[in-house]
């Protein structure tokens, strides 16, 4: 698989299909992996691009700190290199965060978004999720250590950055959301690590936004029901909105 200098990060992507670009975005402390039964499925309606952030997955860290600020930085740097732009953006935690910074800040590279299990606010992760005790999660730190060029004993320090960034950031506010120009859906899971209130706060915010909650799930909602979480994204990705019978906020 290739990769890419930019912005002073080796970064690793992996392509499939053709057509409109769209950009898998992973969550915190995984990889493109993730999205194994969401690529495919997807592949077969758009050109799809999994690019892996710094200090994830096959891309070696860079050192300093990270930020949603600094990887929407190196996404918007990623695009332009590969001119991929406009693209679908679909982003899953971590993933999700870093698409919306990308949208407010480059509208011009972005199609459409689709946001999983993301937050616009720290203040909405909640607080059963320990980003800090991930650094021992055996599963984490073996998958880390299977690609990561930086060895499975760097994790850790990846881990305690993550954890520092997660829990100051981001700080987005509703009229930032308010500024949000491009159509999105807003996915999550019914039992997620996102409060419902703060996702149904994202959805409200944006003015051309779609909700859907995804019965039956936790934050790894496109692991545990892909082939419904596919159908979701695959009919906003692809058809426009249907003239609704009682329009009330759409009105």
């Amino acid at each position: 698989m290739p990769y890419v200098d930019v912005g002073g990060v080796h970064t690793w992507y992996a392509e499939y299909g053709s057509g409109t670009p769209l950009l898998l975005l992973h969550g915190a402390l995984t990889d493109a992996s993730e999205f194994g039964a969401t690529t495919p499925a997807l592949a077969r309606h758009f050109r799809v691009v999994t690019p892996e952030r710094r200090g994830h997955g096959h891309t070696p860290d860079v050192g300093g700190p990270i930020s949603y600020d600094i990887m929407a930085r190196d996404t918007i740097a990623f695009i332009e290199k590969l001119s991929l732009g406009p693209a679908h953006l679909v982003g899953h935690s971590d993933g999700a965060n870093v698409a919306l910074l990308v949208a407010l800040a480059r509208p011009d590279l972005v199609d459409r978004l689709v946001l999983i299990s993301g937050n616009f606010h720290h203040e909405g992760l909640l607080p059963a999720l320990d980003i800090g005790e991930l650094a021992t999660n055996q599963f984490l730190l073996d998958a880390y250590g299977q690609v990561s060029p930086d060895g499975r004993e760097h994790f850790p320090d990846v881990v305690a950055r993550i954890a520092r960034m997660v829990a100051s950031e981001p700080e987005l506010t509703a009229e930032d959301l308010g500024r949000v120009s491009r159509p999105t859906l807003v996915m999550a899971g019914d039992d997620d690590a996102i409060a419902a209130e703060h996702t149904l706060a994202l959805y409200r915010g944006i003015p051309d936004g779609e909700p859907a909650v995804v019965p039956g799930t936790s934050h790894a909602l496109i692991m545990e029901k892909p082939a419904l979480c596919n159908q979701i994204m695959i009919d906003f990705l692809t058809t426009y909105p249907v003239a609704t019978f009682m329009p009330i906020r759409r009105s």
